[in-house]
């Protein structure tokens, strides 16, 4: 009976413990205000670790022009500012914030400043475990594409520019197969 027992509670924890899909989590928006990810049900989302002082922060421009040509078409692009490689995202969320808008006009959905590296924030603890998609965040500008279920489509280098013919290829075809 204790084993039975045992059995059931470890099945328990298991449940419990793995993130079903990206929809599964829970995360705080630059403002500090609860955000449901499970509002993106139904979109094309690409996810995007940032930084303010990167080399690669001119990356906003583009990615803030993708994001008005497509959210008429369900896709949405969230930012997770972190400040894991060299220093370059220092500022709390409000200069974040205030950076962001005023320097790029970013109107795409930013979360709170999160760890990608070291002790990471629970949806990047999902992203560097994924079975298909894992291993470390190399640097800022990361980009993780997630499909209409909350599943991960793929998984772009910081190298792999929004401008790109093969990512905006790929984003056209997300789009044209959720519908």
């Amino acid at each position: 009976m204790r084993q039975l027992l045992v059995l059931f509670a470890l099945l328990a924890m298991s449940f419990t413990l793995k993130a079903e899909n990206v929809h599964s989590f829970k995360v705080k928006d630059i403002d500090g205000k609860d955000f449901d990810m499970a509002s993106l049900k139904g979109k094309v989302v690409l996810v995007v670790n940032v930084a303010s002082k990167c080399g690669l922060t001119p990356q906003y421009k583009d990615l803030q022009a993708m994001y008005e040509k497509y959210n008429k078409d369900g896709f949405v692009i969230v930012g997770f500012p972190a400040n894991n490689f060299g220093n370059q995202e220092p500022g709390n969320n409000f200069q974040i914030k205030e950076f962001c808008t005023t320097k790029y006009k970013v109107t795409f959905p930013m979360m709170s400043k999160v760890d990608v590296r070291k002790e990471k924030a629970p949806l990047y603890k999902y992203f560097t475990e994924h079975k298909d998609f894992g291993g470390e965040i190399k640097w800022n500008f990361e980009k993780f594409l997630i499909g209409p279920d909350g599943e991960i489509i793929t998984r772009f280098s910081h190298k792999v520019k929004p401008k790109s013919k093969k990512f905006i290829g790929t984003i056209e075809k997300a789009i044209k197969d959720a519908k």
